[in-house]
């Protein structure tokens, strides 16, 4: 009888447990809720809000994949202004040019931190690198680094044969595919482009190519993969206590065994430049460290190299990827940027990047596939340090910023026929890309902006001037977006590519 109690008890004990736990969720919710909205604001107007948002989670069930296309559509019922709770934290999503630039203009210094989340703070050292260091000496020292060592005029000019290689590499891939099946044979671009931005970088930082069948290349490509799938705002355990006890710790296990995959690489990278001089960028920082030891790190020398392993691979390989697939849905613009190739390069040498200047057609195809595809469309997120003021709402601090460069990249008071690629739109006195941040604002903004349009131009103008490229069937290309942080293409790339005249004379 007294077993049977016990049981009893202990039964009546989990039913009011199972009870009372949600409600005591609902109460943490609630105080947050109401300490953010209403204290922290002090009465002052708070952009306005979904009103629909749920316990504990806030208004992150609204952030469905696309993110970016989520919030554009709350953006057209609450305005180009709006907040959000995600779960404990607030957030403020803005999708106006205007609001965009009062952010990084007047507020400049309150946005120029980044918010703390889990894969930022395993994979980037404890908030330590350029991306994600604190606002300050620290990360003054870390931009005048990138500055001067990597991203300089003089560094992008020393790695130009690095670039140019590995750009003929991949013509040559291409021209014995071409070869063997005959003349015409149709190949899945999105490897062949991850393969060549890949081992592009790999050279510039470490001189070697990495990215063969190797299972240390393999697992390192699977890194970069999760890294940029996981990054930004995307995951709900990063948004209070509560989500992350629901999480069980799955995103901090994730973040640490990533991370630490991801250290051990660069580490042996490093180990394999000491005491070799190689005209490389871990050589360049290697000489900095055994000048002023006590400041570059490993550590420090790590960090660069994630970020330009992480900011320079998926995101040109995204972007190459976007390009082709809007040439072959509009050839009559592949054909007048292969006309404009032909009369001013000519068919007698291959392009270089010192002829990109020169190609404007060119280098407005790249324009409106950044317009229209950025491969950060949120951008990177920021953090408010203290309180301000933007577009006339009071902005707590602490509250993280989202910019939705896609929706604005797409705006109709911005734009002619917002969603259609147009690359003449640039042609009338170059002045509309002044209307694009794919590559951010203000002081935080990416400072491989050079490179990066280097890359895309030489790439791209290259594969059009050497190639016919076709649709592997009438239907047009599927243009759909898939998940992750760089917004990649949800079908990948297929398409027919015949060798042109040139490839005989230089790729035999």
């Amino acid at each position: 009888m007294i077993d049977l109690l016990q049981g009893a008890s202990s039964l009546a004990i989990s039913y009011y447990l199972l009870f009372l736990l949600p409600l005591f969720f609902l109460s943490l919710t609630y105080l947050a809720l109401k300490s953010t909205t209403s204290g922290r604001g002090g009465g002052r107007k708070l952009p306005p809000s979904p009103p629909w948002g749920l316990p504990i989670v806030g208004h992150a069930s609204l952030m469905k994949p696309p993110i970016h296309r989520s919030l554009h559509a709350l953006a057209q019922r609450h305005g180009p202004i709006f907040s959000l709770r995600l779960g404990s934290r607030p957030a403020v999503v803005v999708s106006s040019a205007a609001l965009a630039d009062e952010c990084f203009t007047k507020n400049d210094v309150a946005f120029a931190n980044r918010p703390r989340f889990t894969m930022a703070k395993h994979i980037h050292y404890n908030y330590t690198t350029m991306t994600h260091a604190p606002y300050g000496g620290h990360w003054r020292n870390l931009r005048r680094i990138g500055s001067l060592e990597i991203f300089s005029a003089h560094r992008l000019a020393a790695s130009l044969p690095i670039r140019r290689e590995e750009v003929r590499r991949l013509v040559a891939k291409l021209a014995r595919r071409c070869c063997d099946a005959g003349g015409a044979a149709m190949v899945e671009m999105k490897s062949a482009l991850q393969e060549l931005t890949f081992d592009t970088m790999m050279m510039m930082v470490a001189g070697k190519r990495f990215y063969g069948d190797s299972d240390e290349a393999r697992e390192f490509r699977e890194v970069i993969k999760e890294v940029v799938s996981r990054g930004g705002a995307s995951n709900r355990a990063d948004f209070g206590a509560v989500l992350r006890w629901v999480d069980g710790g799955k995103l901090e296990r994730t973040a640490r065994e990533v991370a630490g995959r991801t250290d051990s690489f660069m580490q042996k990278l490093i180990e394999e430049h000491r005491g070799e001089k190689r005209n490389t960028m871990i050589d360049h920082l290697l000489t900095l460290q055994e000048l002023e030891p006590e400041y570059y790190s490993d550590q420090i020398i790590k960090g660069l190299i994630m970020v330009m392993l992480l900011a320079g691979t998926d995101t040109l390989a995204v972007t190459l990827e976007w390009a082709l697939a809007n040439l072959l849905n509009h050839p009559n613009i592949l054909l007048m940027a292969r006309e404009e190739l032909d009369k001013k390069i000519g068919q007698e040498c291959l392009i270089d990047e010192s002829d990109i200047s020169n190609l404007s057609y060119l280098q407005n195809i790249i324009s409106e596939t950044l317009r229209l595809y950025p491969a950060a469309p949120l951008l990177v997120p920021h953090v408010s340090s203290e309180d301000c003021v933007v577009g006339g709402y009071h902005v707590p601090r602490g509250t993280i910023l989202l910019v939705n460069a896609w929706a604005i990249h797409r705006d109709p008071n911005l734009w002619d026929d917002p969603t259609s690629f147009k690359p003449e739109r640039y042609q009338n006195e170059g002045k509309e890309s002044y209307k694009m941040i794919p590559f951010g604002l203000g002081r935080r903004s990416c400072p491989g902006v050079g490179l990066a349009h280097r890359a895309l131009g030489l790439t791209l103008g290259i594969l059009i001037q050497c190639f016919e490229w076709e649709r592997v069937s009438e239907e047009e290309v599927d243009m759909t977006e898939g998940k992750g942080g760089s917004m990649p293409r949800e079908k990948t790339l297929e398409a027919i590519c015949t060798s042109r005249p040139i490839v005989k004379k230089f790729f035999s």
